[in-house]
């Protein structure tokens, strides 16, 4: 099959797309689906578990919201490390071989999640899984990138990242069902159903071709660019824009997604809700905030057309930012959260889509995993350092400062976003 890299005339209708095409697609976007799915068990069951692991009497206990703070961390920098080590895997060996790789790693390690006997355990195994789903990122992303026409990236991003939303309204659902069935402190085997996605495995290495870009680029070599070109050339004021746009950008959506469900928890725990019915509760939230989140990926992808990335970027992080802002600069109850404000702030979310397609090709092939992922996920352990200061200050503080902080990290990526690099199609 011939790439749109390599000046063949692209797919205009469904009909025309290849059976590589329709290959590499369904591997990435369940690649992401399982993502998101894996992504969210913890912070659905994170405390009611954390406690179980501590022996502590209840979510009142500093050691409770200090160590969730600690695992939680430990998840992004694992994140963070992984899209870049995965990524220049992706690089060295292919993308289909690194997606591969990528799937089976976070899934065994998320089922393990369940045997842990210490706090400490479950940190390492959300560590090591985290590698995994921050590698799928990077590598899925440049497979799509590479193997679809370029005039459809802004809805193959959309639709990629309807697959993190489905994955995680999926896992909301399956925390709700099993609270219904399984016994008080058995929380923790929600994390099998993170084996799943192991089997895809077998498929991608059946079914999923490396891309011919990649093939040519490789060939085309005699020695591949190391991690360090990044830094070099023209390469490197992209590196660094993206990078500090992600970093804020991804700060501020990480610390939303993980201090609202302890917010929402908070506020149950005081209107005297029993324990079942607050994780319940919880999922439902969960479960409304990334059902809009899917339109917000197609309202992305509609102002990108029109716009371009860096203007879509800025409008969507604005979005973002003022609505966290809006939800938590004055106490709110749950049900005002829950229904209007929280799916606001998914809505604006799908920003994180655009990041799918816009940034893998602004970088050369053989850099092109390798600089997505680092760039995307290195917001991940600037979240991982808020998460400990926050987790720090939670016992004496309400949560809202921290998710306030939130709201500041994202209008500031909206700020930052004007500097973007311009669109690949612009610059090509």
């Amino acid at each position: 099959m011939s790439t749109p890299t390599a000046g063949a005339p692209e797919a205009t209708h469904l009909r025309e797309i290849t059976p590589q095409q329709w290959r590499s697609g369904t591997a990435a976007w369940l690649g992401w689906l399982f993502d998101g799915l894996e992504l969210h068990l913890y912070t659905l069951i994170a405390l009611p578990l954390v406690i179980q692991l501590l022996h502590a009497t209840s979510a009142a206990d500093p050691a409770v919201k200090e160590k969730s703070a600690y695992i939680q961390a430990s998840f992004l920098v694992g994140w963070a490390l992984g899209g870049a080590f995965f990524g220049r895997i992706g690089d060295l060996l292919g993308r289909s071989r690194a997606l591969a790789l990528t799937v089976l790693t976070y899934a065994l390690c998320t089922g393990l999640c369940a045997f842990a006997q210490t706090w400490w355990q479950l940190m390492l195994f959300r560590f090591i899984a985290a590698l995994g789903i921050g590698g799928e990122w990077a590598v899925g992303a440049s497979l799509l990138s590479e193997t679809w026409p370029r005039a459809w990236r802004p809805w193959m991003a959309a639709v990629l990242q309807t697959g993190v939303n489905l994955g995680v309204l999926s896992g909301a659902a399956i925390v709700y069902l099993l609270t219904l069935v399984l016994p008080p402190g058995g929380e923790r085997w929600v994390f099998l159903v993170g084996v799943l996605p192991a089997l895809l495995v077998f498929w991608i290495r059946r079914n999923v071709p490396e891309p011919e870009a990649w093939q040519r680029a490789e060939a085309a070599v005699a020695k591949k660019p190391g991690a360090a070109a990044l830094f070099h050339g023209a390469t490197a004021s992209i590196t660094v824009r993206t990078t500090l746009v992600c970093a804020f950008g991804l700060s501020s959506w990480w610390l939303f997604l993980f201090w609202q469900s302890q917010h929402l928890r908070q506020l149950l725990t005081s209107a005297g809700l029993p324990a079942a019915d607050i994780t319940r509760y919880v999922s439902v939230s969960f479960f409304a905030l990334n059902a809009v989140a899917i339109a917000g990926n197609f309202a992305g992808g509609w102002l990108v057309r029109r716009l371009g990335n860096p203007r879509g970027i800025l409008i969507m992080f604005a979005g973002l930012g003022g609505s966290i802002f809006g939800a938590f600069i004055i106490p709110r109850g749950y049900h005002e959260l829950a229904w209007f404000w929280f799916p606001l702030v998914g809505f604006f979310s799908g920003v994180f889509a655009l990041f799918t397609m816009y940034l893998p090709p602004l970088f050369p092939t053989l850099l092109r995993t390798t600089g997505s992922g680092f760039c995307y996920n290195i917001g991940r352990l600037a979240a991982a350092f808020a998460s400990v200061v926050f987790g720090w200050l939670a016992p004496v503080n309400d949560f809202r400062l921290a998710l306030l902080a939130a709201s500041a990290l994202g209008l500031i990526a909206a700020v930052g976003s004007w500097w973007l690099p311009a669109d690949p199609a612009e610059t090509a």
